[in-house]
């Protein structure tokens, strides 16, 4: 039996890594190290940074993940997208295990592997076609990055919240919410929203040396965050971002 270890490592800060994390990274055989193209090359220098760190003889393995396909039907195409990553983790254990590699596997997953992130689906795919068995670890996510970088409570007293999506968030603000959190935005969701009463929490690479807050009403703070935005993704290629956003008058 494969045993597959789905470790959360936080937001990009090896200092957010639990011991329980780097326990399971120094007791791999096999440690698999997505790569997300040139733009992102630093993400993967900080797993092989943590992978150099806490790994004691782990053969590491890095591989290209394919791009997802755009237009046409949304969920149909991030379907296709995860049967294609299966394929791949599938294919590279398979042949770790073929050269007579040891039968524990894992993969770094950034924040969470519960938390808007594909690797517990992908896992299952895997488990169709290999003998494999999947432990979760849990890392700090990018909400509690985000709490306490702006060093506020996630909820209201006794009030719920609502985690959402950029996608999501264009057609209109939740229902019966008053504390929104956005992930997956790919830029600006928050300037559909009407202004009036709406205080919102933004940060990008939150946790690494690169992070950037901004805090304020939405009236003032919007196009000031799509500034720095713009700013960042010019400057670095890429960007992650997340916010928190709240009706004074909920």
């Amino acid at each position: 039996m494969i045993e597959l270890t789905l470790i959360g490592i936080g937001t990009g800060n090896p200092d957010h890594l639990t011991i329980e994390a780097t326990r399971a990274i120094a007791a791999a055989d096999l440690l698999l190290v997505p790569l997300k193209g040139a733009d992102k090359a630093d993400l993967a220098g900080l797993r092989r940074h943590i992978a150099a760190r806490w790994t004691t003889g782990a053969r590491i393995e890095e591989f290209d993940l394919p791009s997802r396909g755009q237009g046409g039907d949304y969920l149909a195409g991030v379907e296709a997208w995860h049967d294609a990553i299966a394929a791949l983790w599938a294919a590279r254990i398979a042949a770790h295990l073929d050269a007579g590699g040891g039968p524990r596997v894992a993969l770094m997953v950034w924040g969470d592997p519960s938390l808007y992130d594909s690797s517990l689906r992908i896992a299952e795919r895997v488990g169709r076609m290999l003998p494999l068995s999947v432990r979760v670890i849990a890392g700090i996510t990018a909400i509690q990055a985000l709490c306490a970088a702006h060093a506020i409570p996630l909820n209201r007293l006794g009030a719920p919240v609502t985690i959402t999506t950029g996608r999501r968030l264009r057609q209109g603000w939740p229902e019966g919410a008053d504390t929104v959190v956005v992930m997956l935005d790919a830029g600006g969701a928050f300037l559909s929203v009407p202004p009036q009463g709406v205080t919102i929490w933004w940060g990008a690479f939150l946790g690494m040396p690169e992070q950037i807050l901004d805090a304020g009403p939405l009236a003032e703070a919007g196009g000031r965050i799509m500034r720095s935005r713009a700013a960042a993704r010019a400057a670095h290629g890429w960007i992650m971002d997340i916010y928190l956003m709240r009706r004074v008058d909920g």
